[in-house]
């Protein structure tokens, strides 16, 4: 029996979460159309993970960025909501900036859009501002 759009999202949005988990890049990596729409908002200059991704090849190496310059320290799912190819997670997380060594904590929902078991469109919002805040270096005295 052919599962529905919507188990298939939510299948694929925890199948997400579960490889990020673990860091595994070739399975967070092949979750992601060839073409996709993504986009993480913010400042491209301090934080150069962030912004728009276009193929699964940007995707990957959104996550290579983000994994050289952070390292996590808590995430939580609080909510999974799904309607047919659409989802949305919500949820908060604490990471320390490498750049800085700062603790950056926020919360977050993730916009998943899923056709043919791969994601097609994502986006991403977090406190920014919070974001450019932990990455600024104290002034010299």
């Amino acid at each position: 029996m052919p599962q529905t759009p919507t188990i298939q999202t939510r299948k694929i949005i925890n199948h997400f979460y579960q490889a990020l988990a673990n860091r595994e890049l070739d399975t967070l990596a092949h979750l992601f159309a060839e073409e996709t729409d993504w986009e993480i908002a913010g400042n491209e200059e301090l934080a150069p993970w962030l912004g728009k991704r276009t193929t699964r090849g940007e995707v990957t190496d959104f996550f290579k960025l983000l994994w050289q310059s952070i390292e996590p320290i808590t995430a939580q799912i609080d909510h999974i909501l799904v309607e047919e190819d659409f989802g949305i997670a919500t949820g908060h997380f604490s990471s320390r900036l490498n750049r800085s060594g700062k603790i950056y904590a926020s919360m977050f929902s993730a916009h998943f859009t899923v056709k043919d078991s791969q994601i097609i469109r994502y986006r991403l919002q977090e406190d920014s501002y919070g974001l450019v805040e932990a990455l600024m270096l104290p002034m010299p005295v």
